[in-house]
């Protein structure tokens, strides 16, 4: 039996949804308030990056997997208690 019957992902897609995902059990270690802020943040960042990002455009979306990477080990710092966002415009083309 096959996990899924929807279309098969690629290397890069399954890192994507790997952060993502990770981002989200980050956020449950997290305060209610605190929890709901990481969550919105990082669903309008994924969401926005998917719409905006040419998905061919690899280096790119390399470059934002590490520094997404970063960004959650520091948000696994018990220290660390939410995100900001800092919206600082986009310099890619946008998608077609």
């Amino acid at each position: 039996m096959g996990a899924s019957s929807g279309p098969r992902l690629s290397g890069i897609q399954k890192q994507v949804l790997s952060l993502y995902r990770e981002f989200l059990r980050v956020a449950r270690s997290k305060s209610g308030e605190d929890r709901h802020q990481i969550e919105s943040i990082v669903s309008a960042e994924f969401r926005h990056n998917s719409n905006e990002i040419d998905c061919k455009n690899f280096i790119y979306i390399e470059y934002l997997l590490r520094r997404g990477k970063k960004q959650l080990e520091q948000l696994k710092s018990p220290d660390i208690v939410g995100l900001s966002y800092l919206n600082v415009g986009s310099s890619q083309p946008k998608k077609t």
